[in-house]
């Protein structure tokens, strides 16, 4: 039987911290990935408007292939110098790929960014955005344990009609794998069943992680065109989820990109509609090569992305879970009295 990490989070995943930091006037922040040595990475781009820099790098062919940091970030295309603010902090500590002895690092640290502009905050920082400052001060922070919901790049994230968050799970595979994802929940799509109180992703769910309701014996879920607690309005770049997976095997970055296209599927099991036109869902795979991977290597693989799958939809279930309200966007808990039964 598959099983939860002792924590619970990515960071189940041996060689990774997690680092964050928030502007609640803003109502935005940073999460930052870091890995304590090179590792490798892929990157799947699902939504239609995503907002991410440095992943062409990521691509198989390309000549690096493997990143010392991910940067996750709010507000939007501003949010993308929480990359340079990584950068900045690894190559002053010599990290980063050496071209030559007597060539400075170049840090590799890749990111994506939610749009939470339209959240309320004081967004008025007029040349000076806060995210390089924020990505340096969650860095210094980053370590094993580290919150969910309001926190970091999901202070300011929205889930369809819900104040959404930063989520995180793990499961240790029956073959002594460990598999993480880390996810920031900002999506059109609702986490929540028509007519319940129930997570899409309550199949997976691994004890009460995000509040243990099942569906009542008997009850069939409605499947309109569009469930009523989307997003309103559905406008373009005013959304997104973005996700980062690992696992402790040794993966090679092809099947490091199999890993994220199949991770991506978490994001169908825990929301409706997802990678819509609104959305810039975007997953990337990281691999800390602590195990290695014996034969058959696709059927490991194989396993290996269900399971990547499955904490996907769970880190969003909890993101969502886990969040409090903000201003004008509930909660799920404060939207959903926990003691009545699911319908």
């Amino acid at each position: 039987m598959t099983r939860p990490g002792k924590r619970n989070l990515l960071t189940d995943v041996d060689g990774l911290t997690v680092g964050q930091a928030e502007d609640h006037a803003a109502r935005s922040g940073v999460t930052i990935i870091l890995a304590d040595r090179p590792v490798a990475a892929a990157v799947d781009v699902r939504g239609g408007a995503p907002g991410t820099i440095g992943t062409d790098a990521l691509d198989p062919v390309s000549l690096v292939g493997t990143v010392d940091a991910i940067a996750l970030s709010g507000g939007s295309s501003y949010g993308l110098d929480a990359a340079g603010g990584v950068m900045a902090w690894l190559g002053a500590r010599g990290r980063g790929f050496r071209f030559a002895p007597d060539v400075p690092a170049a840090p590799i640290a890749p990111g994506a960014i939610i749009f939470d502009l339209a959240n309320g905050g004081d967004k008025n920082w007029g040349a000076d955005p806060p995210y390089r400052r924020l990505a340096l001060a969650a860095v210094e922070r980053a370590a094993p344990e580290f919150s969910l919901g309001n926190a970091g790049a999901g202070l300011g994230a929205i889930a369809g009609a819900y104040k959404g968050g930063t989520g995180s799970a793990s499961l240790m595979t029956e073959e002594g794998f460990t598999v993480g994802a880390l996810a920031i929940v900002n999506a059109v799509g609702s986490p929540i069943i028509p007519c319940t109180d129930v997570f899409w992703a309550f199949p997976f769910e691994q004890g009460k992680e995000f509040g243990g309701r099942r569906l009542n014996p008997g009850f069939a879920p409605v499947a309109p065109a569009l469930p009523p607690d989307v997003k309103q309005p559905a406008r373009p770049g005013a959304n997104t989820t973005v996700a980062v997976v690992a696992t402790d095997a040794d993966l090679t970055r092809v099947e490091l990109k199999r890993l994220a296209i199949m991770a991506a599927d978490g994001f169908a099991r825990a929301l409706r509609p997802v990678h819509t036109p609104f959305d810039g869902d975007t997953v990337f795979a990281l691999s800390t090569a602590k195990r290695p991977v014996g034969e058959p290597r696709p059927y490991v693989v194989t396993q290996l992305g269900n399971a990547a799958a499955d904490c996907v939809a769970r880190a969003i279930a909890r993101g969502v879970y886990e969040a409090e309200t903000l201003g004008e966007w509930r909660s799920y808990r404060d939207c959903f009295a926990q003691g009545k039964d699911s319908r």
